[in-house]
């Protein structure tokens, strides 16, 4: 089976190239992307036996599934959406939208699972394979809605992940080049959460400082206890950020203001230092009850760390093994930035893996900026990877979570809090 998979993703290199360039050329943001997932749609409603479901948690994601007889429940995941960027790549299929840009490779892993889909689609009517594939085609991954959801818990919400036993994703990585994977047991991606913050005097006038309390003034035990916070109360072994990204304050030269207005991002591992991280910023604001001030502070909590599922990834370090015996797989965690995917990991037992894409010219081209771009030989690699796992968890061949031993056992299935 595993020769076979290969040589499907060989005769269809260059659709899979296609596809990827149809996207990138029109990219769409986030909870606006009618003309991706009108594609999607249109791609998966010609395999024979798939059926397809659009607008299941949001108007412009898709479902495809394919299902037979008995067996595991498995599925895949892409996201759909761009970034509000100006792209300033020099190759031939640039963005048609101007000012919107696949800065995330979010091209790349669409055209990858519809490819995925047709390559099963194709299985599916030569052989008596049991089981139910789903191909979960997701909005907004990038950004919020008013809400303050991304499209992952919307899914999640409508049903999209039930009686899913594991599930995979892949994402692009600029730090590699192809010929390496990364993937990681545990949390590998963060908790992200945002804080607001004001720091609260009197204000007054800048010739007579002593007759007020100045916030700016007290800004400054403040910004030293914040970046105090990781290299001196959090344990070096333990993953974590506190940034600042804005500050505001005053209107002139002569006044001093009767506020000072904070905005930063708080990143983490696992929940135990991301309560800490929370505490620790209460505590240094509190600094400015000392000196006469007062504070307020709002602390926003956005998607949980990415947490992949170990079992899951040794089925994916298998498949990686056996069709590219070469290839560099690395056990190392993907950085401090947020996936909404983990939001789908916490739900049910899953991995996502990263995979090498770098252009080999030493141009550093990463992701969210205006000059990305994938090395394309990376494509039919995520297509024979996705592919391969998938048909060894219907084949019996990679070992099911422990969910869908206890769905079998008529037990109760595991939920997926970590």
């Amino acid at each position: 089976m595993e020769m076979n998979t290969l040589e499907y993703v060989h005769k269809l290199t260059d659709e899979i190239v296609r596809l990827r360039r149809q996207i990138h050329q029109n990219p769409e943001l986030s909870f606006e992307e009618y003309e991706t997932s009108n594609l999607v749609y249109e791609h998966l409603s010609n395999i024979e036996g798939m059926q397809v479901e659009k607008g299941v948690g949001i108007e412009t994601d898709v479902v495809g599934t394919l299902s037979r007889g008995k067996g595991p429940t498995v599925a895949i995941r892409a996201d759909m959406d761009a970034l509000p960027i100006f792209e300033t790549t020099n190759h031939s299929f640039p963005s048609n939208n101007q000012g919107v840009m696949h800065a995330c490779g979010h091209d790349a892993h669409t055209a990858i699972a519809l490819s995925v889909a047709s390559i099963l689609g194709d299985i599916w009517k030569t052989t008596d394979i049991e089981g139910t594939v789903k191909f979960i085609f997701q909005p907004a991954e990038e950004n919020t809605d008013a809400f303050g959801k991304t499209g992952s818990p919307y899914l999640i919400e409508a049903g999209a992940l039930k009686d899913v036993d594991s599930i995979i994703a892949l994402h692009m990585d600029p730090e590699h080049e192809v010929g390496t994977i990364r993937i990681h047991d545990g949390y590998s991606m963060a908790n992200v959460d945002v804080f607001k913050a004001k720091i609260l005097g009197t204000g007054g006038h800048g010739a007579y400082p002593h007759l007020g309390t100045d916030p700016i003034w007290m800004l400054g035990p403040v910004m030293q206890s914040l970046h105090g916070i990781v290299s001196r109360s959090i344990s070096p072994l333990d993953a974590a950020v506190i940034s600042i990204g804005e500050i505001k304050a005053g209107s002139a030269s002569n006044i001093i203001p009767n506020e000072v207005f904070l905005q930063g991002t708080l990143r983490s591992y696992t929940p135990e230092v991301r309560i800490e991280l929370e505490q620790r910023l209460e505590k240094a604001f509190s600094i400015v009850e000392a000196f006469g001030g007062s504070y307020e502070l709002e602390v926003t909590h956005g998607e949980p760390a990415l947490y992949n599922d170990p079992l899951v990834n040794s089925a994916l370090k298998d498949v990686v093994s056996n069709l590219y015996p070469t290839m560099n797989i690395l056990d190392i965690p993907f950085g401090l930035g947020g996936e909404d995917f983990s939001h789908m990991t916490k739900t049910v037992p899953g991995s996502m893996v990263f995979l090498g894409c770098s252009i080999p010219d030493g141009v550093k081209r990463d992701l969210h900026t205006p000059i990305f771009d994938i090395d394309e030989r990376c494509l039919p690699i995520g297509v024979a990877i996705l592919t391969q796992t998938l048909l060894n968890y219907l084949l019996g061949i990679a070992q099911l979570p422990q969910s869908f031993l206890n769905n079998e056992n008529e037990a109760v299935q595991l939920e997926g809090g970590r």
